[in-house]
């Protein structure tokens, strides 16, 4: 139960992080795109970046939640079964 917690725990994590992620490049490249959206429009309109934005979106949630899969597993290897990390060890 605990290894179960603890990787749902990291995939969580993983997918807040994504999110965040997202949403400071999303602002940041939104705040461009409404300055000059001709120069940085690469030549889409409107209706075409909100669905590049769904897309987007997907991928980097998709990805947030398996690296925190990856990464609760391998954590959860390196200080529980294989013993590093622990108290008192020298």
């Amino acid at each position: 139960m605990k290894k179960v917690l603890y990787i749902v725990s990291f995939t969580f994590l993983g997918l807040l992080l994504s999110f965040i992620l997202h949403a400071l490049l999303e602002i940041w490249y939104i705040k461009i795109l409404v300055s000059n959206f001709a120069r940085y429009g690469l030549g889409m309109d409107w209706k075409t970046w909100f669905q590049l934005h769904y897309y987007w979106s997907g991928s980097m949630l998709l990805l947030g939640g398996i690296w925190g899969f990856i990464a609760g597993k391998y954590w959860w290897r390196q200080i529980y079964v294989l013993g590093k990390y622990r108290k008192g060890k020298s």
